[in-house]
């Protein structure tokens, strides 16, 4: 079946990974804006990064045909820096009008500041203006339902579109709270802070998929892109049908990233013998 990896963060991964991931039925693969693992120091150190995302990594996907497209943004562990974050926040719209940059992110929030909340809110408020997608992180651990909620307290007061906003690593006790609010949810399959393979699959069989969408993320910390193949094991495992599996791994992504003209891949329907 065809699959789309819609958060990953390919200049973390190897050549080798593009070729199994091409292997394996994946079509295209989503690259959000990242922390580099420290706090870069310069507005200049993040355009180059931008160029890096938007210029050279589809054609190291395209080698294995793949479609790469991504997301500009600075992350949430970057935003401490207000002067910083106002300078690219002043030259990311010449990257979103590049023709694979499908929006902004990931913001969100970190440790939820009030210089990170600032910055989330300048994001936003920048997509909405530019009609963009915004993909946007939520924190880790044990400040995942704080952070979450603050993301939609900061949300609601602003006039948005749920329909061009998706909550990112969602996990059961924050996943309600976003589809409630009418955003996308977002599962990531990350083996140290996030969900495992199993665990989204218990999700998925216990609320309504139709706004849902799974990512492996697979950065430079302890991951693995192929956890989004295991959960498909897993749900086709259980007993869901591969047009089920389509329709989660494959279309979901299609219907919110569609929303952005730039992206033409449609979503598709298997005739099972």
């Amino acid at each position: 079946m065809q699959i789309i990896q819609p958060h990953y963060h390919a200049i973390a991964r190897t050549a080798q990974d593009y070729e199994r991931m091409s292997m394996s039925g994946v079509v295209a693969v989503c690259e959000p804006a990242f922390w580099a693992g420290f706090d870069r120091r310069h507005p200049e150190t993040f355009i180059d990064y931008f160029a890096q995302i938007s210029e050279f990594e589809p054609t190291r996907a395209a080698e294995f045909g793949i479609r790469h497209f991504c997301w500009v943004a600075v992350n949430p562990k970057e935003a401490e820096n207000v002067e910083l974050t106002n300078e690219v926040l002043k030259q990311m719209p010449e990257f979103l009008d590049k023709p694979n940059c499908l929006g902004v992110g990931e913001t969100g929030l970190h440790k939820s500041t009030p210089n990170e909340i600032a910055a989330l809110e300048a994001h936003v408020e920048m997509a909405m203006k530019h009609d963009q997608l915004v993909l946007i992180h939520t924190p880790h651990l044990s400040d995942k339902a704080h952070g979450t909620k603050t993301v939609l307290e900061v949300l609601s007061g602003m006039d948005v579109n749920p329909d061009k906003i998706w909550i990112d690593h969602v996990e059961e006790e924050t996943i309600e709270w976003v589809l409630d609010a009418g955003y996308w949810a977002g599962m990531t399959l990350y083996p140290v802070t996030k969900c495992s393979p199993r665990r989204a699959v218990d999700i998925l069989e216990k609320y309504p998929t139709e706004r849902l969408l799974v990512n492996s993320s697979a950065d430079w910390g302890p991951s693995d892109p192929f956890t989004l193949q295991e959960c498909i094991v897993e749900y086709r495992r259980r007993g869901h049908a591969v047009q089920e599996a389509v329709e989660i791994f494959h279309n979901n992504p299609c219907r919110f990233l569609g929303q952005n003209p730039k992206w033409d891949i449609k979503p598709i329907r298997i005739t099972e013998e």
